[in-house]
C-alpha cells in the first residue's frame, strides 16, 4: 500500500510543473493549443477534477489502526490532498527554489473553501464491524462509526479554479485497485457524423480529458494520458516517452488509441526515490510543518461534523454495483441511489432523521426544520424566487437584514448556489448600525465578508445604507435617509422589493424597528433613523410601511434563545408598537416564516 501511495506522489512531482505551465490565463478555447496553453484558467466551471485512490483489500489485520483513523485521515488528508495541491498551486517564478514551491502549495491551501457535513458521502463495507469485534475483542453489539469509503467535494476560491469541483475519493473493499487524477473538460459540441466514422483526433464530441494515471488498473503503470482532440502535450525530456503500439485496452470507456499516452522512461521504486530526495535535500518533495497544520486545519472541520453521520453499508468488491455512486447537487454531494435508512442507534434520533415540515404560523405559511435543513430550504426558496422574478422582470431586488442569524444563510448562498442570478440581482440593506461600513459592527461589513466578496454581484447593484456622510454618522442634516429613499424610488418599481428578509429580536423587534419606536412603525417615511436599546444605539432602517409593500417577506428565526418570543408572537394580534414584528403583513405580497425546531419547540 505504501508503495502505491508513494508512487502517486512521485508521478505528480514529475508532472506537476508540466501541468502547472498550462494554468496561465488563456482564452477559453482548446483549438490548436500547445501544452503550455491548457485552458484551465477559464473563469467558468468548464471542467471537473477527480482525484481517486481505490483499493480492493479491506482493513482486516489493521482494524486497530483503522478504528483510530478511518479513510479520510488514512488517505484523503495526506496523499490525495498532496496531489490536489500540486494540481492547483500557482507555478512559482522559480520552480527550482524549494521555498517558492512550498509557498505556492501553502497559498493553494489557503484558497480552499471550508468543508461542511454535506461536502462528503461516507460508507463502510459490511464485514468491517465483525472484523473490529473479532480483532479488538469488542462486544457483539459494538457498532463502529469509522468510514472505510469517502467521497468529498472540494472547491477553491482562487480566481483560476473558481467554480471547478474537485472530487476526492478513496475506499477499501472496492471493485478495483487504481489511482489517478482525472481532469475532465466540459464538452459543448454536437457531432452530426456517426461516431464510428469520426476520427478520434479531430472529433470534438469525444470526451476531453487529461489523466495522471498513478498505477495499477488496466495500464498497471504510471502514465499521462491526454485526449487527442484536446492537444498534443510536450513532456519533460529524458523522463517521459510516448507509448507506441497502442493496445486494445480501454480507459474510462475510451480505447487507448483516443489518447496521447506517455510513460516513464525508467520506472523507479518509490522508496528509492524517497531516499534519493532525502540525500539531495529536496525539501519541496516533502510536507512542511506549516503545510501539515494547514491540512489538518482544513480537514478537522469536516471530521468533527461527520463524527455521528450514518454510513452507507456496502457488500464489497464487484457486488457494490451502484451503491457508492454519488452526485453533485448545489455544491453538495449525495449518493445517487436511495436505500432504507439504517440508524446506527435505533433509539437515538438525530436531526437528519427529521424532514422539513410546513404548516401555519400567525395565519401565514410556516417552514420548520432543524437549523441546517431550514437554512438549506430558505436558500433554495430565495434562489427560486430570484429566477422566477428575473424571468418576469429582468432583475431581482433583495433586501437583507443584519444580525447573526442571516450569516449562515449568506454562507450557504455563497457556497452552494452557483446558479443564482447574481448578475441581475440588486442587494439592499433592511437596516444598518450607525458605524463606518468597515466596522465589524456594521451589517454591511458582515454581508460583504460572508456573501458579497464570494459572489459576482455587479458593483452598481450593491446598495449600502448611507450612514457615514460628511465624515459623520447618521446626522439628520446630512439627509442619509432621504438619499436611500430616493435611490429606492429610482430603481425599485413602485418601491416594492421583490423579497425582504427579516429576523426577530428577543424583544419582538425586527429590522431596526424597536418597541415604542417613534419612527418607522407608521407614516409616509420609507427610511428612518431609530434608537436601539443596545449599542450602537443609532440605526437606519426601512420603515414598516415600506417593508409591507414587498412582494414577498421571509422571516428567519433561529435558536432556543428565540423560543419565548416565538411563543409570544404566535398568540398576539397586530400590535406593532409593542411587538414590531407583529406589524409585518405585506399588503399585496406573501409572508413566510422560517423557524427552526429550537425556536419553535424550545
Amino acid at each position: 500500500m505504501a508503495s502505491s501511495k508513494n508512487c502517486q506522489v512521485q508521478l505528480h512531482l514529475d508532472t506537476s510543473m508540466w501541468f502547472a505551465t498550462g494554468l496561465s490565463e488563456r482564452p477559453c478555447t482548446t483549438d490548436g493549443l500547445r501544452h503550455t496553453e491548457v485552458p484551465l484558467g477559464c473563469k467558468s466551471p468548464k471542467l471537473r477534477v477527480e482525484i481517486v485512490l481505490k483499493e480492493t483489500v479491506d482493513a482486516k489485520g489493521r482494524t486497530s489502526f483503522y478504528e483510530q483513523y478511518g479513510v479520510i485521515r488514512d488517505v484523503l488528508q495526506n496523499h490525495l490532498t498532496e496531489a490536489l495541491m500540486f494540481l492547483i498551486m500557482e507555478l512559482p517564478a522559480n520552480v527550482s527554489r524549494t521555498e517558492e514551491v512550498l509557498q505556492s502549495k501553502l497559498q493553494a491551501f489557503q484558497s480552499l473553501r471550508g468543508l461542511e457535513k454535506k461536502s462528503a458521502v461516507l460508507g463502510q463495507y459490511q464485514a468491517y464491524a465483525s472484523q473490529v469485534q473479532e480483532e479488538l475483542q469488542k462486544a457483539r453489539d459494538y457498532i463502529s462509526t469509522t468510514p472505510t469509503f469517502a467521497g468529498v467535494l472540494i472547491h477553491s476560491d482562487s480566481l483560476r479554479w473558481e467554480g471547478v469541483p474537485f472530487l476526492l475519493t478513496s475506499g477499501k473493499a472496492l471493485d478495483e485497485r487504481i489511482g489517478y487524477v482525472r481532469v475532465l473538460f466540459k464538452n459543448r459540441a454536437y457531432c452530426t457524423q456517426s461516431e464510428t466514422l469520426r476520427d478520434a483526433e479531430h472529433s470534438q464530441c469525444k470526451t476531453k480529458q487529461i489523466i495522471f494515471y498513478i498505477g495499477h488498473g488496466a495500464l498497471n503503470t504510471p502514465a499521462v494520458l491526454v485526449s487527442r482532440n484536446l492537444f498534443r502535450p510536450v513532456m519533460p525530456e529524458g523522463s517521459w516517452r510516448e507509448a507506441v503500439g497502442q493496445s486494445d485496452l480501454h480507459v474510462f470507456g475510451q480505447p487507448l488509441s483516443d489518447y496521447y499516452v506517455y510513460t516513464p522512461v525508467k520506472e523507479r521504486d518509490a522508496y528509492s526515490v524517497l531516499i534519493s530526495n532525502i540525500y539531495h535535500a529536496r525539501k519541496d518533495f516533502f510536507i512542511t510543518t506549516e503545510n501539515l497544520l494547514a491540512s489538518w486545519g482544513f480537514w478537522t472541520l469536516l471530521l468533527d461534523s461527520i463524527s455521528q453521520q450514518p454510513l452507507r453499508l456496502y457488500p464489497g468488491g464487484v457486488e457494490n454495483q451502484h451503491l457508492l455512486d454519488f452526485e453533485m447537487v448545489s455544491g453538495e454531494v449525495a449518493f445517487t441511489l436511495a436505500e432504507p435508512v439504517e440508524l446506527l442507534n435505533p433509539n437515538r434520533l438525530t436531526p437528519s432523521d427529521y424532514k422539513t415540515i410546513q404548516t401555519k404560523f400567525r395565519q401565514s405559511p410556516l417552514v420548520s426544520a432543524w437549523s441546517e435543513e431550514l437554512i438549506s430550504q430558505l436558500a433554495s426558496d430565495i434562489e427560486k424566487t430570484a429566477h422566477r422574478t428575473v424571468a418576469q422582470s429582468g432583475q431581482f431586488h433583495l433586501a437583507l437584514s443584519g444580525g447573526s442569524s442571516p450569516v449562515v444563510l449568506f454562507q450557504r448562498l455563497a457556497r452552494h448556489h452557483y446558479a443564482f442570478p447574481w448578475k441581475h440581482t440588486h442587494i439592499w440593506l433592511v437596516d444598518e448600525r450607525c458605524v463606518p461600513l468597515t466596522d465589524t459592527e456594521s451589517n454591511f461589513f458582515s454581508l460583504h465578508n460572508h456573501l458579497l466578496q464570494n459572489v459576482r454581484v455587479p458593483y452598481f447593484n450593491v446598495h449600502p445604507m448611507p450612514v457615514h456622510l460628511n465624515q459623520r454618522l447618521c446626522v439628520e442634516e446630512d439627509r442619509g435617509t432621504e438619499l436611500y429613499a430616493k435611490e429606492i424610488m429610482a430603481l425599485v418599481a413602485n418601491a416594492s422589493f421583490d423579497l425582504v428578509l427579516l429576523g426577530v429580536g428577543t424583544d419582538g423587534h425586527t429590522a431596526s424597528l424597536f418597541p415604542q419606536s417613534e419612527n418607522g412603525l407608521e407614516g409616509a417615511q420609507t427610511v428612518v433613523l431609530t434608537e436601539s436599546p443596545v449599542k450602537p444605539h443609532q440605526r437606519m432602517t426601512l420603515s414598516l410601511p415600506l417593508i409591507n409593500k414587498a412582494r414577498q417577506v421571509f422571516v428567519l428565526v433561529l435558536g432556543k434563545g428565540k423560543h419565548d418570543i416565538t411563543t409570544l408572537i404566535s398568540r398576539v394580534g397586530h400590535q406593532p408598537r409593542k411587538w414590531p414584528i407583529s406589524g409585518v403583513s405585506p399588503s399585496s405580497g406573501q409572508l413566510v416564516w422560517y423557524v427552526d425546531y429550537e425556536a419553535l419547540l424550545g
